[in-house]
């Protein structure tokens, strides 16, 4: 009795295990076979259809819960890097143009060019915060420069800010974001021509860039050269190339 009742039972565990390895395999197969399909999915700005569908997705419930009340955290000077890191130098491979200017086209026909004179009468502020690059990185970092908000008040941008979105670009265009206007217009959003109490370095993007706490790294243009205003989500760079577009922290 006791030598069938073992038999009985090997052939259970012979059973069980075949259907482990079984259930294995088609759980192998199913997820390769689920790779593939998502490989082979033709893509939508840059990604792979469904893939794009669900950053969408979270774009929409991510940007939803940014509030101007809701602050990045700040630090000391003393938590600053000495040496900033760089997060790129695409559009910066150009000397800066002597004749620079900040472009604002309010519309079609009607473009505001700004001096750094011009930008530095407006009232200074500074941040310091944990800039985070969307590879991973982060790193404490200060930065000076002007409300953004400072400048639409300063320049009758009101209208323009009733629209979804700012679009931004370098002088030379091979750069571009495109970035909702509820974010352009936190209070730590500035534009920045000073990175540790001095001269913004032409690497960090000289001679003025965007500084957004609330956004990864990605959405920080560098020199910026050109301002447009649209409902539409203007071109950007990285989310043509398969990233989110809305970047938020």
């Amino acid at each position: 009795m006791k030598q069938r009742e073992d038999i009985i039972s090997a052939k259970q565990v012979r059973i069980k295990t075949l259907k482990g390895l079984l259930f294995a395999g088609l759980f192998i197969a199913a997820c390769y076979g689920g790779w593939q399909w998502l490989k082979e999915a033709p893509k939508e700005q840059g990604a792979q259809k469904p893939y794009r569908a669900a950053l969408k997705i979270n774009e929409a419930i991510f940007s939803k819960t940014l509030d101007d009340g809701q602050l990045a955290k700040t630090y000391p000077v003393s938590k600053a890097a000495k040496k900033v890191r760089v997060n790129g130098l695409i559009g910066l491979r150009q000397d800066i143009d002597s004749n620079w200017r900040l472009e604002i086209i309010r519309q079609e026909g009607d473009t505001l060019r700004l001096s750094m004179d011009d930008i530095r009468l407006l009232p200074k502020t500074e941040i310091i915060f944990d800039f985070k690059c969307i590879e991973g990185w982060s790193q404490v970092s200060y930065w000076g420069g002007v409300k953004f908000s400072d400048l639409v008040k300063r320049y009758g941008l009101d209208a323009q800010m009733r629209l979804s979105y700012t679009g931004l670009e370098t002088p030379n265009k091979q750069y571009y974001v495109g970035i909702d206007n509820k974010s352009m217009m936190h209070p730590q959003t500035i534009l920045a021509y000073e990175m540790n109490g001095s001269a913004l370095p032409p690497r960090n993007g000289a001679p003025l860039r965007l500084i957004i706490p609330v956004k990864y790294g990605v959405k920080h243009l560098k020199r910026i050269g050109r301002m447009y205003f649209s409902n539409t989500p203007p071109p950007d760079y990285w989310h043509e190339r398969g990233y989110d577009y809305f970047c938020g922290l």
